[in-house]
């Protein structure tokens, strides 16, 4: 499909639903602050956790132009929305864009064992997804780029075996390139926003970390769920999983990703026509579960 053929941005939608979203976040965390009761305080991080991936996934569609049809306010929308992530919108984009590009390629096979992988580095990276300490890593990341972009740069690895393990030689390999002046001016503002957030609603630092631990493992045990045992091919390698309807709303249909990367310039609202159901849908509970039985090995060792 070509872009010219997608259809329309939902922009105002949007920008309605992203100004509802971090308010309600807000809310969360002023909440999860201030409650006397801990109950309650565990009951405003779980909300937070979905509320923010509504946040996350209106970045996502930033990050693939289709949040708002002007440039200008799709970047500058996905920018505020990388602040409460909180990340880099030039990151993330450039991030997610690789991902595109090497998706179930032998760099992002996450979920099996090749041989000569280093296995407990497998295992490590495996259960840093799942159990949501590689959100962790994508707020650090942005931070140490800003202050010592050399030092992620010799993480890299490139053209060793732990580089393409990792799928760092790609990533990372993008900084490269980077603009380091719109990155630096970016994790300013995801700094500001936060401090400002923490001043303005007097925010406890237990209440802080209680809705972003709970975001991070809502996050990020998606972020592989939607791939893993999927075809290895770049367009098909990844799942339309069945979820609860409400779940998936809240998500923006971040849930249909296979329809996502066969037509990544279509808008969130519209991918449920672009749901093949002649191709199983796996459930995301029966695909979450099965991962922490670990990496597997790789479907030619099994023959």
């Amino acid at each position: 499909m070509r872009a010219d053929d997608a259809p329309p941005i939902p922009a105002a939608l949007n920008a309605a639903l992203l100004v509802a979203a971090m308010g309600a976040g807000a809310l969360c965390l002023w909440v999860a602050s201030h409650a006397e009761g801990l109950w309650v305080r565990l009951v405003a991080a779980g909300v937070f956790s979905y509320v923010n991936n509504t946040v996350f996934s209106l970045l996502h569609e930033a990050t693939h132009g289709v949040l708002h049809p002007s440039r200008r306010l799709n970047d500058g929308l996905g920018r505020l929305a990388a602040t409460f992530f909180p990340t880099s919108f030039t990151l993330q984009r450039a991030f997610h864009l690789t991902h595109h590009r090497h998706n179930r390629t032998a760099r992002e096979q996450f979920d099996y064992l090749h041989p000569g992988d280093h296995r407990f580095l497998k295992y490590a990276q495996w259960y840093v997804i799942l159990t949501g300490v590689y959100w962790l890593f994508v707020p650090l990341g942005a931070l140490v780029f800003a202050l010592a972009p050399g030092l992620l740069r010799r993480l890299r690895g490139p053209g060793t075996r732990y580089g393409e393990q990792t799928g760092a030689d790609a990533y990372l390999g993008r900084l490269e390139d980077a603009p380091g002046g719109a990155i630096r001016v970016e994790v300013l503002g995801m700094v500001t926003v936060q401090a400002g957030l923490a001043y303005a609603l007097d925010l406890t630092l237990v209440g802080w970390v209680l809705c972003y631990a709970a975001f991070a493992v809502n996050w990020s045990s998606l972020q592989y769920a939607d791939h893993a045992w999927s075809p290895l091919d770049v367009r098909e390698g990844a799942w339309d999983l069945r979820v609860a309807a409400p779940v998936r709303w809240v998500f923006l249909n971040y849930h249909y990703h296979r329809a996502h990367h066969r037509h990544p310039q279509v808008p969130w609202l519209y991918l449920g026509r672009y749901v093949d159901e002649r191709v199983p849908r796996p459930s995301f509970l029966r695909i979450w579960l099965s991962m922490w039985r670990g990496p597997r090995p790789f479907p030619e060792q099994t023959k």
